[in-house]
């Protein structure tokens, strides 16, 4: 099976109903986000910052997975699928796709503040002041907030570096690392990028569907199918 690797932005989750931080009447007007998304805002109003996230993780719950979550999980039928996403929601695991990587955290996990490697599966389940690990530290959302290491960069630029296909989808690639990714892709691997709007970001040749991504992944995952199956 030829390797289809896809980076994922808010762009694609935006359709199914999750609010942005970037676009017009997004999150950024309510929020300051050094207030809700670093190490400085947890320190200075932890319980806001708890607030936050479980108002996020409360508004994913009653959300679903779109036609391009549900196009990429349909394709690994066809193809060796990797995502790669900027996304701290589920909805890829959701639509059934088997093999992801979150740069950026999972909202539905929890990290102890006093062990990075306590992790908790939390669901949908707001996270309290006075919710602690069993060593007794607060716990905190499982996110990279600004400032912050992306633990998973080095293996997502592994897998980019293996693609035989690599897709970018509902990401401007203005935020690094995560835009630094394309940079491994191969030269002579195709690279298709998937969004409604122009980006002028990108650095390499790429086959340009200017489509929100629950039309354009059916028609790139067709383009594939008939380019890569059946000559």
């Amino acid at each position: 099976m030829k390797k289809l690797v896809v980076l994922t932005g808010a762009g694609i989750s935006a359709e199914s109903g999750i609010r942005t931080f970037r676009d017009m009447g997004g999150l950024w007007e309510e929020y300051d986000v050094m207030e809700v998304a670093s190490l400085e805002g947890w320190r200075k109003n932890y319980e806001l910052v708890l607030r936050f996230y479980n108002e996020r993780r409360q508004q994913l719950a009653n959300v679903k997975p779109n036609q391009g979550h549900l196009a990429l999980a349909e394709a690994e039928k066809y193809f060796d699928v990797h995502i790669i996403t900027q996304n701290v929601d589920n909805l890829h695991e959701r639509a059934g796709s088997t093999k992801i990587l979150h740069l950026h955290g999972e909202l539905t996990k929890a990290r102890s503040t006093g062990d990075e490697l306590l992790v908790y599966d939390i669901g949908y389940k707001d996270i309290l002041p006075g919710d602690c690990c069993e060593k007794g530290y607060q716990l905190r959302p499982h996110i990279v907030w600004f400032g912050e290491a992306v633990p998973t960069i080095s293996e997502a630029a592994q897998i980019a570096s293996k693609a035989d296909i690599f897709a970018v989808i509902g990401t401007s690639l203005n935020v690094y690392p995560a835009a630094g990714l394309i940079d491994y892709v191969p030269s002579h691997v195709p690279i298709f990028l998937i969004d409604p709007n122009t980006v002028n970001a990108c650095r390499r040749k790429v086959t340009f569907i200017k489509e929100p991504a629950s039309k354009g992944v059916p028609l790139m995952i067709e383009s594939l199918i008939k380019d890569f199956l059946t000559n």
